[in-house]
C-alpha cells in the first residue's frame, strides 16, 4: 500500500497547511423511509461483497465518477457519496472501495485532488452532478438523488469530508482516520467515525476527539482491529462492509443494515474486529431492528 502514499509522514504535514472551512449548522434532515424487512444485529461483512450493479468509471478534470452501469435504464434516482483522498493520493488509490459503493447503487463523486482538506473539491463534484442531472444526454440526466448525499474520505480527506459537510446538501458523514483540521460543528447529520487500532499517523484517540465533539448529531465511533493508516487504500480492507452498510441504511433506506449500528447488541457492539464501539445519546435514540 505504501506506493499509494509516497511519503506517509506527509499526511500530517500537509494537513497542517490546509485551510479550515467555517462551520455551519442546520436542522438534521429526517432519516429516509425504510424499504426492507429488518434483521437483528447483522455483521457489516454482509455488505463487503460487490452489489448487484455493474460499475462505470468516468474521469473529468475535477471529479472522477463511479456509478451503476445500468443508471440510464433505471426509472429511479441514485443517492450520492462525495469522496476525499488522503494526502498525496488520487481516486484510483481507492479504486476497489469506490467501485464497491457504486455496485451497491450509489453515484460516487471522487475529488481529483491530492489535498482534500478544505472539502471544496468534494463539493465541486456535487455541484457538477447537480448540473449533469439537468443536462440532456448526460448519463446522469434525471438520475441523481440530491436529497440523499453522504460525504466520506480518508486521512486528510476524512477531515475534508467533515468540512464538506458544512454544505446543507450533505446528509451524513463517514470520516475514516480523519486528519486534524476540521470542526465537528460543521456536521448537521449522522456521523460514523472510523479509526484503525494500529494507526500511528492518526491515532484512534484523535478520531475519538471528533466523536466527543459531535454531541449535536447522532454519532458513532469504532476502530478496526489491527488496521494501520493504509488499510483503507485499494479495496478498503476491513472498512468495506461497515461503510457500505452505513450508506445503505442512511441513504438507501435498507432496513437490513439498521442493526449493524443501532439497537441492543448491534452488529459492531460485540467486539473484534470492531473495538471500543461507542454511540452518543442521539445515536442511542435511533431504534434498532423490530423496535
Amino acid at each position: 500500500m505504501r506506493r499509494c502514499f509516497p511519503i506517509a509522514a506527509s499526511v500530517t504535514a500537509a494537513a497542517a497547511a490546509a485551510l479550515l472551512v467555517s462551520p455551519l449548522l442546520a436542522t438534521p434532515k429526517p432519516v429516509p423511509a425504510r424499504t426492507v424487512a429488518a434483521d437483528a444485529a447483522p455483521s457489516p461483512d454482509r455488505w463487503a461483497a460487490p452489489g448487484p450493479h455493474g460499475v462505470t468509471v468516468t474521469k473529468e478534470r475535477v471529479t472522477t465518477f463511479y456509478f451503476p452501469s445500468d443508471i440510464g435504464s433505471s426509472a429511479r434516482r441514485f443517492p450520492v457519496v462525495i469522496w476525499g483522498n488522503g494526502t498525496g493520493a488520487v481516486p484510483s488509490n481507492y479504486h476497489g472501495l469506490l467501485r464497491l459503493w457504486a455496485s451497491h447503487g450509489f453515484i460516487v463523486a471522487a475529488a481529483n485532488t491530492r489535498y482534500a482538506n478544505s472539502g471544496n473539491q468534494m463539493r465541486a463534484g456535487l455541484d457538477r452532478l447537480a448540473a449533469l442531472d439537468r443536462t440532456d444526454g448526460s448519463p446522469f440526466e434525471g438520475r441523481v438523488d440530491l436529497a440523499r448525499v453522504g460525504a466520506a474520505g480518508h486521512s486528510q480527506g476524512g477531515a475534508g469530508a467533515i468540512n464538506a459537510s458544512a454544505d446543507q446538501r450533505v446528509d451524513t458523514t463517514v470520516p475514516i482516520q480523519p486528519g486534524p483540521l476540521a470542526s465537528a460543528s460543521s456536521l448537521h447529520g449522522p456521523a460514523l467515525y472510523l479509526a484503525g487500532e494500529k494507526d500511528t499517523i492518526v491515532a484512534p484517540a484523535r478520531v475519538r476527539t471528533f466523536y466527543n465533539a459531535s454531541g449535536h448529531v447522532p454519532a458513532i465511533y469504532t476502530e478496526l482491529a489491527a488496521a494501520t493508516h493504509f488499510t483503507p487504500a485499494g479495496n478498503g480492507g476491513g472498512f468495506r462492509g461497515i461503510t457500505t452498510a452505513w450508506w445503505r441504511f442512511h441513504l438507501a433506506g435498507d432496513e437490513q443494515a439498521r442493526g449493524v449500528f443501532f439497537g441492543d447488541g448491534c452488529g459492531i457492539c460485540s467486539g473484534s474486529p470492531w473495538l471500543h464501539a461507542a454511540r452518543n445519546s442521539k445515536a442511542l435514540q435511533i431504534p434498532g431492528p423490530n423496535a
